[in-house]
C-alpha cells in the first residue's frame, strides 16, 4: 500500500465520520464550491486556484479533528478499513509515517461538532512550507465579495475577521410548535385548498411536514441583479389568485389569499431553472422522494407587503395542478430586512374524508437572504402575515417562488 493510496482512504474515512465533518458542513463547502465555480465562468485556472484554497482551509480542519478522535490509531484505523493484510500493514505504516505532513495538534481534545463558521480551531503546527498562505482557522472559508474572473483569490492570513452578515447556517426548523387558529369568522379553507385530485386514487393517511434548506443560493451579483429586476417591473405585478375547484381558472380571494405577483420572468426563470437542477439530486435525496423527469417548470415572482398573507394550503390539490412534484421558495429582499413575519409554515397533516387538515404541528421557516427551500407539492403549508410598517413596495418579502411538474 503506497503514501498515496493511505492517504486516499485516510480522506474516505474521515469523509464519513460525523465527528471529523458534520453534513451541515459538507453541505457548506458544497455551496463555497458551488458558487465559486458560478462566479469564476469558463476559466479552469480560476476555479483550480479557488479550489485549492478552500481545500487547504476545510483540510486544517480535517486533519486536527481527525488526530483528536483516532489518536495515535491513525494507521491501523485506515489499514483496518481498507482490507490489507498484517504483511502489507507492516510495509506500509512505516511508509506512510515518513511521508505523511498531518502533525498531532498541541491540545486534542479541543474539537466540536458545530458548524464550521462557529467555532475556531486552534491551527495546524508548522510543517513543510505550503504552496497557499493558510488561514489560521479552518471557519475561513466565505464566498468572496465580487464574483472571481481571472485572478484567483487568495485569503491572507491574519485574525478571524466577522462573519459577512449575508453568510448564515440554515435553521433548523421548528417542530410541535402550537398552531394557531385563525381569529373568528375568518375560516380556514381547508377544504377548498386540499381536496383530492380526483386522478389520484390513493393518498397516505398521514404527511409529515419536511424540507430542505439551502443557504448562498445564487452568487451575489445574482442577487443584486434579480432584486433590480423585480423593483423595476413593480408595475407589472398583478394581485394574486387562488385556484378553486368550483372555477376553471384562478379566482381572487382576499380571504384566502394576498399578495402580488410576476409571471413574465424573463432570463431569471432560466436561472433559477439551471441552480436547481445543480442541486436537484442532493434535494432528492434528502427529501427521501423519486428522481424524476422534469416536464414543466412554472415560476414567479410573489411580493407580500404589510397584512398579505395565504392560508392553508397545497400546492397539487386539484386537477389542474396534480402533477406537480416539488415546489421551491427563493427568499430575497432589502437588507437590513425592512418587515417582520411572512414564515413558511409547513404542516404535520392528517387526510380526513377526504381532507388534509393539519395536525396542529408544523415547521417553521422564517425568510433569510438568499436562501431556498424545497418541499413536496402535496405538503399542506401557509405564509403567516406579514407586518411592513413603510408600506413601500421595495420593502416587501420577495420569493421567487415555483412548481416543477413530472
Amino acid at each position: 500500500m503506497t503514501p498515496k493510496q493511505i492517504l486516499d482512504s485516510f480522506s474516505e474515512t474521515l469523509m464519513q465520520d460525523e465527528r471529523i465533518l458534520s453534513a451541515q458542513e459538507r453541505t457548506l463547502v458544497a455551496a463555497l464550491l458551488r458558487h465559486a465555480k458560478a462566479s469564476a465562468g469558463e476559466s479552469q485556472e480560476t476555479q483550480d486556484a479557488v479550489r485549492s484554497v478552500i481545500a487547504s482551509a476545510v483540510g486544517e480542519t480535517v486533519a486536527q479533528r481527525a488526530f483528536t478522535v483516532l489518536g495515535e490509531s491513525v494507521v491501523d484505523h485506515i489499514l483496518k478499513s481498507s482490507r490489507f493484510s498484517d504483511s502489507e500493514a507492516g510495509t506500509t505504516s512505516d511508509a506512510h509515517m515518513g511521508s505523511s505532513t498531518l502533525k498531532k495538534p498541541e491540545s486534542p481534545g479541543q474539537t466540536s461538532s458545530k458548524p464550521m463558521h462557529d467555532t475556531p480551531e486552534p491551527p495546524v503546527p508548522k510543517g513543510p512550507e505550503p504552496p497557499v498562505p493558510r488561514q489560521p482557522e479552518p471557519p475561513g472559508v466565505r464566498v468572496p465579495p465580487k464574483p472571481l474572473r481571472d485572478t484567483p483569490v487568495i485569503p491572507a492570513p491574519g485574525p478571524k475577521q466577522p462573519e459577512p452578515p449575508s453568510v448564515r447556517a440554515p435553521r433548523k426548523p421548528l417542530r410541535d410548535a402550537p398552531l394557531k387558529q385563525p381569529e373568528h369568522g375568518q375560516g380556514i379553507d381547508i377544504a377548498v385548498a386540499s381536496e383530492m385530485p380526483a386522478g389520484i386514487a390513493q393518498r397516505p393517511a398521514l404527511l409529515r411536514a419536511k424540507s430542505c434548506v439551502l443557504d448562498e443560493f445564487l452568487a451575489p451579483q445574482e442577487l443584486t441583479d434579480l432584486m433590480r429586476f423585480a423593483l423595476d417591473h413593480e408595475d407589472d405585478f398583478r394581485s394574486s389568485q387562488v385556484i378553486s375547484p368550483v372555477a376553471e381558472r384562478g379566482v381572487i380571494d382576499y380571504e384566502h389569499r394576498r399578495s402580488r405577483v410576476l409571471m413574465d420572468l424573463d432570463q431569471y426563470q432560466d436561472l433559477i431553472l439551471q441552480r436547481i437542477k445543480g442541486v436537484l439530486p442532493q434535494v432528492l435525496n434528502e427529501l427521501a422522494m423519486d428522481e424524476f423527469a422534469i416536464a414543466d417548470v412554472e415560476a414567479q415572482i410573489t411580493a407580500s407587503n404589510d397584512r398579505d398573507f395565504f392560508r392553508f394550503h397545497s400546492d397539487n390539490s386539484n386537477d389542474q395542478v396534480a402533477s406537480r412534484y416539488l415546489t421551491f421558495v427563493y427568499f430575497f429582499q432589502r437588507e437590513p430586512q425592512p418587515f417582520e413575519g411572512g414564515e413558511l409554515r409547513i404542516h404535520d397533516a392528517r387526510l380526513e374524508d377526504g381532507v388534509y387538515v393539519s395536525e396542529g404541528s408544523y415547521q417553521t421557516i422564517a425568510p433569510q437572504q438568499n436562501q431556498i427551500v424545497f418541499f413536496p407539492c402535496e405538503l399542506l403549508h401557509e405564509i403567516t402575515p406579514v407586518s411592513c410598517p413603510s408600506g413601500q413596495f421595495a420593502d416587501s418579502r420577495f420569493t421567487l417562488n415555483g412548481w416543477l411538474r413530472r
